[in-house]
């Protein structure tokens, strides 16, 4: 048994979704259908989730939503004349969408989670509506039924265990069953969603949970690659790669798939193959387990991510003193702050977190309280800074591999704020400055693979 997840773009248009019903006909072990709602069919077209965001926004404004509304349903009418759908037939998804403002929800943040779950959804009932038409035996499972369930967080929810023990019951079902991405149910009956980008998450949740030979995702690329094509030309596909170089290469700019969406498949040791709509007869890239792995070269890949900024913390004798990091880190926890890394030496330590979680005068009462606390002889708040992620099964026992990663680099000009090696071992991490960053992935790059 297979679980499929197509992506966004793989939805977009009537066009997309033929292929989509030609990927599921060419292979009958393809059981479960996980839908994105529709992405852009062109450069500045609009995703229909930023639709539902908006339409979400007009309704807890009370303003008109009609216009929004008509936005919407033309994405999804569109692909319903182009299966030769008329309006009658297809009528009870535009009452849903229409119904959306009138319904109960538990607050602000509920509302919108819902609204946005519905671009999946509808996605969903027209694909399996479409199969049907076709005389395929498929139907659309909505995730109150099938027993999804996620904690009681709107718009960050996490699947809770009993879903694994719920969704195994579906498992003789003889249909093709179509499911939605990106949402669950609470306990409590609310719609709450993953993280953006979430339907990865939902496929590989249905996946451990059917106990699947094999996760397939499909997407806009032909494979992942060892480097971003908009840094590096051609970058060297990677036909097979482990679930911990993913998530290690997802942490620092990876996009193609998910990085929460490997926990589940990790825990479920379920196979994942990306691969390309488009392109369906290309291999793409599979993910698989350590056990047995033998990594033909030294480095897998390399990414960056500008969104990280460092706390820079001077203080003598900071080694010596007692409970300084417990300090620090009751500081964060107050703030409700993670924070990434803490490289440290014998008087400094550097603190890297994820930029994204700060507003303004949240850092600034963060660094405040550090400095009534902790009576740092220097503090620096470092905004101007990049995290390169150099990783490889291969680089565990590879002596040297340093060297061609540091050396190139100096000789670019390109500084380094910071070396950390993981505990694994598969992975080096680099600090630079934003604007160093993409030379320094292409001349790692180079040393790797050219």
């Amino acid at each position: 048994m297979k679980v499929v997840k197509f992506g966004g773009s793989s939805l977009a248009s009537g066009e997309q979704f033929q292929k989509v019903i030609n990927i599921i006909n060419a292979d009958p072990t393809r059981k479960v259908i996980v839908t994105s709602a529709p992405g852009k069919r062109f450069e500045h077209d609009v995703k229909v989730t930023d639709l539902l965001i908006k339409y979400a926004e007009l309704t807890l404004e009370k303003k008109d939503c009609s216009a929004v509304i008509e936005q919407i349903w033309s994405r999804y009418y569109d692909i319903a004349t182009f299966f030769q759908l008329n309006s009658e037939q297809v009528a009870f998804l535009k009452q849903e969408l229409l119904a959306l403002p009138a319904a109960h929800y538990a607050s602000a943040d509920f509302l919108l989670a819902a609204f946005k779950a519905h671009g999946e959804k509808l996605s969903a009932q027209l694909l399996a509506h479409i199969l049907q038409e076709k005389q395929l035996p498929a139907r659309y499972l909505d995730p109150k039924e099938a027993g999804f369930l996620v904690s009681d967080v709107a718009d960050d929810a996490q699947v809770l265990d009993a879903t694994y023990e719920n969704l195994y019951n579906w498992r003789e079902t003889p249909d093709i069953m179509v499911v939605p991405g990106f949402y669950g149910i609470t306990p409590t009956g609310n719609i709450a969603t993953f993280s953006r980008g979430g339907s990865d998450i939902t496929g590989a949740i249905w996946a451990r949970g059917l106990q699947a030979d094999l996760y397939e995702n499909f997407t806009d690329v032909n494979a992942i690659y060892a480097a971003d094509p908009r840094i590096v030309a051609k970058p060297h596909p990677i036909k097979i790669m482990t679930y911990r170089e993913l998530r290690e290469l997802s942490y620092a700019g990876f996009s193609v798939f998910h990085d929460e969406a490997l926990i589940p498949a990790i825990q479920g040791q379920v196979l994942i193959n990306v691969k390309n709509t488009n392109h369906p007869e290309l291999p793409g890239t599979m993910i698989v387990p350590k056990k047995n792995f033998h990594p033909k070269n030294t480095v897998t890949g390399v990414a960056s991510s500008k969104h990280f900024a460092a706390l820079y913390l001077h203080k003598y004798l900071l080694n010596k003193e007692t409970g300084f990091t417990l300090k620090l880190l009751q500081i964060f926890y107050k703030f409700n702050i993670s924070y990434e890394h803490m490289p440290s030496g014998i008087d400094d330590l550097t603190v890297i977190f994820d930029k994204r979680q700060f507003t303004p005068s949240l850092r600034e009462e963060m660094c405040a309280e550090i400095e009534k606390v902790i009576q740092p002889d220097q503090l620096e708040w470092i905004n101007d800074y990049a995290i390169i992620m150099v990783v490889g099964e291969g680089l565990r026992n590879k002596i040297g591999a340093m060297k061609k990663i540091t050396v190139p680099l100096a000789e670019k000009k390109i500084a380094i704020h910071m070396i950390n090696q993981g505990a694994s071992r598969i992975s080096i991490m680099l600090g630079t400055k934003k604007a160093d960053a993409p030379a320094a992935v292409a001349q790692i790059y180079q040393q790797f693979f050219a």
